[in-house]
């Protein structure tokens, strides 16, 4: 199956606290597309809870595309990503989760949309999975839980809100700014901060064509900000592009 995501997905969990905007909690958290870590203190009581453990290949769907899902996963390795399908066919990346993180998020009630959501493993994934049943008997005696509970999906509407509110009515050049600074990145080397993800991956989270954003990742390119490779963006000047990102990213 050929996914236009992350070429090398595993170093966003890898990686992901070496990113510079992680290295200091900013008084007021930016958004964020990868989950990872936010119910990693909870691991201990996921296992001595009632579950099954489930195992996810690569390219392996965590529920079946159009229906809604029935279970929710505590993820332990590996990382998924999620998408949602229009009607015309054109898909939008929304957001991935990795280790120490549930996803999807709890709710008893079915919503349409959800037949439009899909979530595949990029990775092969470890996860203990609950059904609805057995994640409400936990949120309504585990207080810790139902509190982080909402402050995940706190999170998760924060990132929402940011993409309809904010960067859909931004140009291609500046969503493409936001986006560059805040997906999680690596430093292997001096040489600069790379992001494993495909320029189709860029634009299916973007909501953007391919067209329009290689013009936009030249007028980077143009301004030595980043160099394009296959698979990777490496970015040579963070704090120039910095620069270009709107005030509710930085």
């Amino acid at each position: 199956m050929n996914l236009p995501g992350a070429s090398r997905p595993a170093d966003f969990l890898l990686y992901w606290k070496q990113h510079p905007a992680r290295k200091k909690e900013p008084a007021m958290l930016t958004p964020r597309y990868l989950f990872t870590g936010d119910f990693a203190a909870f691991e201990a009581y996921f296992r001595a809870q009632p579950h099954r453990e489930r195992t996810f290949r690569k390219g392996d769907y965590l529920w079946a595309p159009g229906e809604p899902f029935r279970e929710l996963y505590y993820i332990l390795s590996g990382v998924a990503q999620t998408s949602t399908a229009h009607e015309t066919g054109r898909r939008k990346i929304t957001s991935f989760h990795g280790s120490g993180t549930v996803f999807p998020g709890y709710h008893q009630q079915d919503f349409r949309i959800e037949s439009a959501i899909s979530t595949v493993a990029l990775t092969d994934m470890q996860t203990l999975a609950f059904t609805k049943g057995q994640f409400r008997r936990m949120f309504e005696e585990n207080a810790q839980l139902n509190a982080q509970v909402v402050e995940w999906y706190a999170m998760y509407v924060n990132l929402l809100l940011y993409e309809t509110a904010h960067q859909e009515y931004n140009s291609t050049f500046l969503k493409l700014c936001n986006l560059l600074y805040l997906l999680p990145a690596r430093q292997p080397g001096p040489g600069g901060w790379v992001i494993d993800m495909t320029q189709g991956g860029l634009a299916d989270i973007l909501g953007v064509s391919r067209v329009q954003l290689t013009r936009a990742l030249a007028m980077l390119r143009e301004r030595d900000i980043l160099r394009t490779h296959r698979g990777h963006i490496e970015i040579t000047d963070r704090t120039a592009l910095a620069a270009y990102c709107s005030l509710e990213t930085r």
